[in-house]
């Protein structure tokens, strides 16, 4: 043997590995403009593609980016890992096929959001001849890949999860209303056709008018959830646990994002397109500076039906029965949310800036806001 291979296995990432052997480029930045990630071909799609690791988004969860040509598909797959997908450019079509024979074939547009049934054979579609397809997943693969670091295990496993390929109607872009209480209302589908038209319901804990859905996608423990800010309005800032990949979808504005007792904000501008995520126990505000409603996607690992995780349990369900979740239940009483009277007195301040210089105006004056 050669001294290489007598050198003892330690510190493993079984996933970066595996990214690094798929020739997938990588970008890591805390803010990223997914129109604007540098693709590399990918064989095992037959498109192109790349991984996007957002600072601070934890170990469970990434990002891969597809780019399908005109006219073009990517190559049938099925895998142990869950993945929402959301359109960023282009129409096609996606078939998702089970081992009964039984296949489903929706068709999405720009700002669409599906998620493929744990392990079910799937392949996209670009419908155009013209036009390419961009699309991004958010996926728990580094928890699978490195939880049982064996690559084909991960994707040539045969198991069927048929109790995962839900209702006739969820890939039409139907779906089941499950109303729990504010912010916890749940929409379970496989298919959103359109994120910027789906009715929310209001959640006014969260500040500011402010309205939401929380949805569950293919039975998965994949979490996804869409807010909305009216114009003129800012939501209340809190903070929570890792692995969160926060998206735009309608209207601009930026976040700010700071960890206690830091004196600095970080600012990150979006507009659709761009994501990024709040780290661990980081706080984070989000600010609509745009002339119409701003509404933002939330993607990560652990949701409201399956937490995962006890912090995401405390963070979504509360650890008491009708408690609120942490996010939305005030600091003053245990929670992880800062209440607008309490925050820095600058953000109120940067924030009326930034109205002025986009011409919008603020209709904050019904909230105690610090100033």
């Amino acid at each position: 043997m050669t001294d290489q291979q007598n050198l003892p296995r330690y510190g493993v990432d079984f996933y970066m590995d595996w990214v690094k052997k798929e020739g997938l480029p990588v970008t890591e930045d805390y803010g990223v403009d997914l129109f604007k990630v540098p693709l590399a071909d990918w064989p095992r799609y037959g498109c192109k593609g790349a991984a996007v690791h957002l600072k601070g988004r934890c170990d469970f969860s990434n990002m891969f980016l597809f780019e399908i040509a005109p006219g073009a598909s990517t190559i049938p797959q099925r895998h142990l890992y869950e993945d929402v997908f959301y359109v960023l450019e282009g129409r096609g079509s996606t078939q998702v096929e089970f081992a009964d024979g039984k296949k489903h074939t929706f068709e999405w547009a720009p700002k669409s959001l599906f998620a493929i049934p744990l392990n079910a054979k799937h392949r996209h579609f670009n419908a155009s001849g013209k036009d390419r397809v961009l699309m991004v997943s958010t996926t728990d693969m580094p928890l699978v890949m490195n939880t049982f670091h064996n690559e084909a295990f991960v994707f040539e496993n045969n198991f069927d999860f048929m109790e995962r390929s839900g209702k006739e109607k969820y890939y039409s872009g139907e779906g089941d209303l499950i109303t729990v209480r504010p912010g916890n209302h749940m929409w379970e589908t496989n298919f959103v056709p359109d994120l910027s038209g789906i009715e929310l319901k209001s959640w006014g804990d969260r500040g500011a008018g402010g309205t939401n859905i929380m949805f569950v996608l293919a039975d998965g423990t994949m979490h996804a959830h869409i807010s909305e800010m009216p114009v003129g309005t800012y939501k209340k800032g809190h903070r929570h646990g890792p692995g969160y990949h926060v998206m735009c979808v309608t209207g601009h504005g930026y976040s700010l994002l700071w960890f206690e007792g830091e004196q600095e904000f970080l600012r990150i501008d979006w507009q659709h397109g761009v994501v990024f995520p709040p780290a661990d126990r980081q706080f984070h505000q989000h600010f609509n500076t745009s002339q119409n409603p701003a509404r933002y996607l939330a993607t990560g690992v652990g949701g409201l039906r399956y937490p995962l995780t006890t912090d995401k349990r405390r963070s979504l369900l509360g650890l008491k029965p009708g408690e609120k979740g942490a996010v939305s239940l005030s600091m003053k009483e245990g929670g992880d949310q800062m209440e607008y009277e309490d925050q820095d007195p600058r953000i109120h301040k940067i924030w009326l800036e930034e109205m002025a210089k986009n011409q919008v105006m603020p209709k904050m004056d019904n909230f105690k806001v610090a100033q």
